[in-house]
């Protein structure tokens, strides 16, 4: 029996590594598009005017998209389908889906309309005096300041929130029938879209006596509805039928809804923060471009990893506690927080020690200038400690999700916020450390504090959670990570004293990419000397997917 366990056990785990493993192939190639656009972005608009004014406009929708979108919407539609299915039947559960669907669309109509309307006061709220600046109206299509062009470009990008919050849904439907590949590709198609629109928009605009950025901000809208619609045709292959049902009274909807409200707060800590610090970010006119920057190469291993490992966690967990299985839920939180480790922090260690010749490489041309990759090569070091704590609170609420259980995210969120606010306060306001990478570092702290307390508070709900075995094999990774990031700093010294005086794309890429490749084998090398078993679950579906070619 004990081998049985055993054995299903072990099943379980490489089902986790193989769909995680096509979540982030799916990922994959939506970070580089998403990060190509940034590229873009900075290629064409100066720090201090056009960028800093779109990322502005962005985050404002963007902040909504995260508290009441991508990541709540789908967590707590996840688990309350499930249990919809399971215990009321497949057609109760489409009905539920399609509730959720048309009450999400009114609601967020409503907040769109809103949006546009008190976009004004939202943006002079956010903005402080140093982050405005006096345009030529005659250069700059009939803008007086840097505010009048944010406000704009606020306004035309909020839809996107309806949009990509209904892309939200099907993710989560999608993601509850064990379907990842699509609904993770998804964001693929907003990010090509918004690239090829907001370049093609950067001449089109202009031409047609409109500011360039325009172009950027109707490809964000268009990117979205690209992101939704993709994932219908996969919605209705799986079983979904559209009905206009709306219902505020129905007992499911209601428990989606209670699970929505305190959720919010659950994982509140990473979008309030950010919109807390853009108001401490606003300090300087060039700090949210620098910032926006270095979050986006960040976010680039931490949606690769730590995002689709969360991905595909959730709904295995939801399983587990709606039928009782309190062992193999353990287990399977157990391996996902030893599978993200064991990618997670040596690529922390990497960014880290590349983070300026990174910068240098991706963005340094056109309107982003030396000082540009300087200030966020710094930025994204600060960045790089915070991946393990990011990528840890993603998959440490999913447990708490999974039994429905919000309140703990929510106080401790709560309290992450406000040890935010005082941190930003005394190291910004009062002038303590003026300097952006203080903001950077009191989120990365709250972070990793938040996701460190809740993990203890669901052991205490759900017992033992496999912790030890989590610890040696932190220290197992820790070591590796170490030699790995020796010999990258090692080959990056070297190699830069040879390319010392030259400039061009092959330099910038050697210089980063040589590295990179010496780096992972060395890490491989120290995995397989340290006998770590999930890097070997790792390799094991890369072998498995060649032999199949």
């Amino acid at each position: 029996m004990e081998e049985i366990a055993t054995q299903t056990t072990e099943d379980q785990n490489q089902n986790v590594t193989r769909a995680a493993g096509i979540v982030s192939l799916a990922v994959m190639g939506s970070r580089l598009l998403g990060l190509a656009r940034e590229i873009v972005i900075f290629n064409y608009f100066p720090t201090k005017l056009g960028a800093s004014a779109f990322h502005l406009a962005f985050r404002i929708p963007n902040f909504l998209r995260d508290m009441f979108g991508e990541g709540i919407l789908s967590k707590a539609f996840i688990t309350t389908f499930i249990t919809t299915e399971a215990e009321d039947g497949e057609e109760a559960a489409w009905n539920l889906a399609n509730r959720i669907f048309n009450l999400t669309s009114v609601v967020l109509i409503c907040i769109v309309f809103a949006g546009i309307a008190f976009a004004p006061t939202i943006v002079e709220v956010l903005a402080r005096e140093d982050f405005d600046e006096i345009l030529d109206s005659s250069k700059h299509f009939g803008f007086d300041t840097k505010v009048e062009l944010t406000i704009y470009l606020t306004q035309l990008m909020f839809p996107y929130l309806l949009f990509v919050s209904l892309a939200a849904i099907a993710m989560g439907l999608l993601n509850s029938k064990g379907k990842f590949g699509i609904s993770a590709s998804a964001s693929t198609f907003f990010n090509f879209s918004s690239l090829v629109i907001g370049i093609s928009g950067y001449y089109l605009c202009q031409s047609l006596g409109m500011h360039p950025t325009t172009g950027m901000a109707v490809g964000v809208v268009v990117g979205g509805i690209a992101q939704f619609l993709i994932q219908v045709p996969s919605m209705y292959r799986v079983g979904f039928k559209y009905k206009p049902l709306l219902s505020l009274k129905d007992t499911r909807v209601r428990e989606v809804l209670r699970l929505i409200g305190p959720a919010i707060l659950g994982v509140a800590a990473v979008p309030i923060n950010q919109l807390v610090n853009t108001w401490f970010i606003t300090s300087g006119d060039e700090w949210l471009p620098w910032m926006q920057g270095a979050y986006r190469i960040m976010h680039l291993p931490l949606g690769i990893f730590g995002v689709a490992i969360s991905t595909v966690a959730l709904p295995q967990l939801a399983k587990y506690a709606n039928i009782g299985e309190t062992e193999q839920f353990r287990n399977a939180l157990s391996y996902a927080i030893r599978l993200m480790l064991t990618v997670i922090v040596p690529a922390s260690i990497g960014l880290m020690v590349l983070s300026t010749p990174i910068c240098r490489l991706l963005y340094e041309r056109g309107a982003y200038v030396e000082s540009d990759t300087i200030a966020t090569g710094g930025i994204l070091f600060v960045y790089a400690f915070g991946l393990c704590g990011f990528s840890a609170l993603k998959i440490v609420t999913d447990g708490f999700y999974a039994y429905k259980d919000i309140r703990a995210p929510v106080i401790v969120s709560l309290c992450g916020v406000a040890l935010n606010i005082f941190l930003n306060y005394m190291f910004i306001f009062r002038e303590l450390i003026l300097d952006p990478r203080a903001v950077v570092f009191s989120t990365v702290l709250t972070v990793t504090i938040n996701s460190g307390v809740l993990l203890l508070l669901l052991r205490r709900k759900v017992g033992r959670l496999g912790l030890k075995p989590i610890i040696l094999l932190a220290f197992k990774i820790i070591i590796a990570s170490v030699v790995m990031g020796i010999v990258c700093w090692l080959t990056n010294g070297v190699i830069e004293q040879d390319l010392l005086g030259t400039e061009g794309i092959i330099p910038r890429s050697v210089n980063v990419f040589v590295p990179i490749g010496f780096s992972v084998l060395a890490l491989a090398a120290m995995y397989k000397l340290l006998k770590v078993a999930e890097f070997d679950d790792i390799l094991n579906i890369f072998k498995r997917r060649f032999q199949n070619q």
